[in-house]
């Protein structure tokens, strides 16, 4: 899988096709869910899955990479797999084609068993890029409908060293965007952008410095246990002696279960209208949260073999699946690794994934 790129803004028809054939040989009805990006580029994601009846175990996956803007792992390429001692390099091969890789090989040791509850499996497209093909699937799929009904064990196999983990963050991300006249800055001809960004960008600031302080805006459960307000700035002109035409302000911010957040969001709102902007919000996710103590997280602390499940700071495919009540994150890898130069997966932790997922598909489909 990692040998083939299937960066967000590329199709990933080539991967699905694969991973497709891979759970058709093994007996799953595979369900295609495509549509078509802001690009016009196909994207594919797939629900799959084998038995019947309630309960039983749902796989999820994505099965998108972030792009490589630079590579510096010399004894192969991103797109190459290349294995040593007691790793494998690779885009991908962290978050989180390795974690896939561990659920088919699991898989594959039960294709001539009898189930006697569901084994299922969604892999999205675009997790990369604000979980857009989870949220397809999630209002168009049938076999999705299905498993709401059902109400498996759903592991969202992100990579958390096989910790079992029961909240993450949620993630807001939004630009601002002021529009003026480009032109010479010793005429009055020119419009400087700039100029009404600058307000902007003081409120921005105010809440950013809200952010640090006020307990609203803070959760001890994670670390770090703030919304982590960013903003970056950007008016595309790299000559002192030119007013901009355009004026970019970014923010994105990650909120934590039971925050205000709207109330953040008018106030940005009502900022941008003062001073003439346009606001996109360009993706909305909030954060996921069940109680440690709920039953199902207990459950998986005993198949793992740990005392207490942990929170992580980053976000996915959970926020939209929120009608999988029986939801929680974990899989191999190292979040450190992911998106790296030299992006890696260690043995040691596939192998374990593989286990895990082979005494789970025993205990919860087999038995």
């Amino acid at each position: 899988m990692v040998s083939i790129p299937s960066v967000s803004v590329d199709s990933n028809r080539p991967v699905s096709d694969v991973i497709g054939k891979l759970l058709q040989n093994q007996g799953f009805q595979v369900e295609e869910q495509t549509y078509l990006d802001g690009n016009s580029i196909e994207k594919v994601s797939l629900v799959a899955t084998r038995g019947s009846g309630s309960g039983g175990l749902l796989y999820c996956a994505h099965s998108d990479v972030v792009p490589v803007d630079s590579w510096s792992y010399s004894e192969a390429g991103p797109f190459e797999f290349r294995q040593t001692a007691d790793r494998i390099y690779a885009r991908g091969s962290c978050d989180m084609k390795g974690s896939l890789a561990c659920f088919l090989a699991a898989t594959e040791k039960y294709v001539e068993q009898d189930l006697q509850a569901p084994l299922s499996v969604i892999v999205t497209a675009d997790e990369e890029l604000g979980f857009v093909g989870a949220e397809h699937v999630a209002k168009n799929s049938t076999i999705f409908r299905q498993l709401v009904e059902q109400q498996p064990l759903t592991i969202i196999g992100e990579p958390t060293l096989l910790n079992v983990v029961h909240a993450h963050k949620g993630i807001y991300v939004f630009r601002a965007i002021s529009h003026g006249k480009a032109g010479h800055s010793s005429t009055l001809e020119a419009i400087n952008a700039n100029v009404k960004m600058i307000p902007f960008l003081n409120v921005m600031y105010e809440i950013y410095q809200e952010t640090l302080t006020d307990p609203v805006w803070s959760h001890v459960a994670f670390t770090p246990p703030l919304i982590s307000w960013n903003i970056g700035i950007n008016d595309f002109t790299y000559a002192s002696n030119i007013a901009p035409e355009r004026s970019l302000c970014t923010v994105s911010f990650r909120p934590m279960p039971d925050q205000p957040i709207e109330k953040l969001m008018d106030r940005v709102r009502a900022a941008a209208d003062e001073h003439g902007l346009i606001l996109e919000v360009d993706h909305a996710a909030g954060p996921f949260f069940v109680p440690a103590d709920a039953p199902h997280i207990q459950q998986m602390l005993k198949f793992a073999g740990q005392a207490n499940a942990k929170t992580v700071s980053y976000a996915s495919d959970a926020a939209m699946f929120g009608e999988l009540k029986r939801m929680l994150i974990c899989g191999p890898g190292d979040i450190v690794q992911a998106h790296t130069d030299d992006e890696w997966i260690a043995i040691d932790q596939l192998e374990k994934g593989t286990n895990l997922n082979c005494k789970l598909i025993q205990e919860l489909c087999c038995e």
